[in-house]
C-alpha cells in the first residue's frame, strides 16, 4: 500500500476525534442506566457487559480506514464486565471470542448451556476463578463478498479489504491462510505490530501443524469439540 497522503492524515485524526466524543456519549449512558439501576434496588444484583462486534483500523499498515483484516487493530475488542462479586480492576488474559457470550449468558442466567454451542461460558473468568483447560487458539474468519448498493458497512476500495481467509490468534502468534494461497505468520512477542510476515522462515513441519490446528478450528462443532481443537501442540516440528 502507498504511504497515506497529508490529507488523508488529517481526515483520519478528525475522524478518530468523532469517535472519542462519541464514546463519551456512551459514558453517558452508561451512567443513567446505573443511576436507574440504583434508584430501583437492583445494581448490586446486575451485570454490564460491555463489548463489541469488531475492531477498526485507521491507517495502521497503511490501510485507509476499514475493518476486516485479520490484524489486532481489527479482532481485537473490549469486553468489560461489572456486576456481583466481579473482581474490581482485574484484567483477564485467556482468549475470548464472541461465540462465549451466549453460553455466558445463559450460565449466569442459571441455565446450563447446551452442548450444541461452539463458545464457553466466561462466567468463572469473570469472578477471578481459573480454567486449567482453557482454549489455546481462537478462530477468525473473513468471506468477502460483493456489497450491495447502498451498504453503509461496505469497506472502501482503498480500505485494504483483503481476499477470504481464515486465521488462528493465539497468545503470542497470528498464523493466516488466504485463499488466494498467500499466508501470514506474526510472532507477536517479537512483532506485536505485526509488521514482519514471517511465514517464508517457517519449516514444513511449523506449517503443516499450524494449517492442522487451523483446519480443525474451522471443522469443529460443540463446546468440546472445539475446545480440542483449539489445542495447538507444538509448532516446532521438525521436516523429518
Amino acid at each position: 500500500m502507498s504511504p497515506l497522503t497529508s490529507k488523508e492524515k488529517k481526515r483520519i485524526d478528525r475522524n478518530f476525534a468523532k469517535r472519542v466524543r462519541s464514546v463519551q456519549a456512551v459514558d453517558d449512558m452508561i451512567g443513567q442506566l446505573e443511576k436507574t439501576l440504583e434508584d430501583k434496588g437492583l445494581a448490586d444484583d446486575t451485570y454490564i457487559v460491555f463489548g463489541s462486534d469488531n475492531g477498526f483500523h485507521m491507517g495502521e499498515h497503511r490501510l485507509r480506514t476499514g475493518k476486516q483484516t485479520a490484524y489486532d487493530t481489527d479482532v481485537n475488542v473490549p469486553l468489560m464486565v461489572t456486576g456481583p462479586d466481579v473482581p474490581a480492576g482485574e484484567k483477564v488474559s485467556q482468549l475470548a471470542e464472541n461465540v462465549d457470550l451466549n453460553p455466558t449468558f445463559l450460565d449466569l442466567a442459571g441455565v446450563d448451556p447446551p452442548s450444541t454451542v461452539d463458545g464457553h461460558s466466561l462466567n468463572d473468568l469473570m469472578h477471578g476463578r481459573t480454567e486449567e483447560e482453557w482454549r489455546e487458539a481462537v478462530l477468525v474468519e473473513h468471506h468477502r463478498a460483493a456489497s450491495k448498493k447502498g451498504d453503509p458497512d461496505a469497506a472502501p476500495a482503498n480500505a485494504g479489504d483483503p481476499p477470504t481467509y481464515a486465521a488462528m490468534r493465539t497468545d503470542d502468534s497470528l498464523y493466516v491462510e488466504y485463499t488466494d494461497g498467500e499466508r501470514e505468520f506474526y510472532d507477536l512477542d517479537s512483532d506485536p505490530e505485526q509488521l514482519n510476515n514471517r511465514a517464508a522462515s517457517l519449516s514444513a513441519g511449523q506449517r503443516a501443524a499450524l494449517h492442522r490446528t487451523l483446519t480443525a478450528l474451522q471443522r469443529c462443532k460443540g463446546a468440546e469439540s472445539c475446545q480440542d481443537a483449539s489445542r495447538t501442540g507444538s509448532t516446532s516440528d521438525s521436516d523429518s
